[in-house]
């Protein structure tokens, strides 16, 4: 166990920027909620898999919703834990620690806040290890859990409490909600045992994402920062390139779209795209995949390094995209069917980012 500090939770919101694969939230919005919550109540204590014990309830915290919508929406304190709360009259328990369900942007802190308000640790551990932009796209689904009741909650303290027959329907159910509250909302939607916790959630995330921060807000420690963190995730360079264009829709509590670039420095001449719903869901030259979910797709700030998440994507941006193996488990039949590039309408099969860089790590 360890007290999280200020100075993790700027590490934290950079390096869960990079690991949320374009999507989960701007981290600036996350960074100073989580601060601010810390500061009006008090620190909160980061816990490994190794010190859950069995009987300890776990409850997620996280936002759903367009990314675009968050940066004008932002949330209230009522809005991150009346959810959880709601679960807890409906278990009829009491939560005894908190999970991030994704570790990605605004998603990593969202659930600190929580944390901090409700004098709660925080696991360190997500149930994706990355981000993902929709409900069943969880280990948990893929380990079988199924969400029995979910809670949704907004910021002018509307809760609504649901019982999907299934993650599926959990999406479904909790997205038309989110869309009525405005585009984005808080939402909790499981209540698991400790012993169900283990060996379905991606360990160590939010220490990965505080080592990844302290990489890039550190830079002058490496000789090449794009190299450091490439060797850190086992990582690949697709292109360097300047965004031409961006078209960006936000529709059904999504942000859809499609950036347009043209090539750099030792891809000059080429054209690039990336598509996204939240997250980067593949990167192309032309009409070659370069990378697809459910392996990490990023942009990275050609000249700062750090990521630049789908909504700032805008003309004129100039970016290293990087791609990145996802964990295992979403390497598995289930995970490829729950979100590999068939679910999202492409017409191809899943090839790991190595295979398609012709390159092994």
């Amino acid at each position: 166990m360890r007290e999280l500090t200020e100075q993790d939770i700027d590490y934290i919101s950079v390096g869960a920027s990079v690991l949320g694969s374009g999507g989960g939230g701007d981290p600036k919005v996350g960074r100073l909620l989580a601060k601010s919550m810390i500061q009006k109540y008090g620190p909160v204590n980061l816990i490994s898999i190794d010190e859950l014990q069995d009987d300890q309830y776990v409850v997620p915290v996280s936002g759903m919703g367009a990314p675009t919508v968050s940066l004008e929406k932002l949330p209230s304190e009522i809005e991150l834990t009346n959810p959880l709360q709601e679960l807890e009259r409906a278990f009829g328990k009491k939560a005894d620690v908190i999970i991030p369900i994704e570790v990605g942007g605004i998603n990593s802190l969202y659930p600190v806040g929580a944390a901090a308000k409700l004098h709660l640790p925080i696991l360190d551990a997500d149930a994706i290890g990355r981000a993902f932009p929709e409900a069943q796209m969880e280990t948990f689904h893929l380990h079988g859990l199924e969400p029995e009741q979910v809670a949704v909650g907004d910021e002018k303290g509307n809760v609504a409490l649901l019982k999907p027959i299934n993650a599926y329907w959990s999406e479904y159910m909790s997205r038309a909600l989110t869309v009525q509250m405005g585009g984005s909302a808080s939402v909790s939607d499981y209540f698991l045992a400790g012993k169900d916790v283990k060996g379905s959630v991606v360990n160590g995330t939010l220490s990965l994402a505080r080592e990844i921060g302290e990489i890039l807000m550190h830079q002058e420690d490496y000789d090449d920062v794009f190299k450091a963190l490439l060797d850190r995730l086992n990582g690949f360079e697709l292109y360097d390139g300047k965004v031409t264009a961006v078209t960006r829709e936000t529709k059904q509590g999504f942000n859809f779209g499609t950036a347009q670039i043209e090539g750099l420095n030792n891809y000059r001449g080429k054209t690039f795209s990336l598509e996204f719903q939240n997250e980067t869901l593949v990167a192309k030259e032309g009409d070659e995949i370069l990378a697809s979910v459910p392996d990490l797709i990023v942009a990275l700030d050609i000249e700062s390094a750090f990521p630049i998440t789908s909504e700032r994507l805008q003309y004129g941006s100039r970016v290293k995209v990087v791609s990145f193996p996802c964990d295992p488990q979403w390497r598995t039949p289930i995970g490829i069917e729950t979100a590999g590039p068939r679910y999202f309408g492409y017409d191809v099969d899943y090839i790991p980012v190595e295979e398609l860089q012709g390159k092994e790590k």
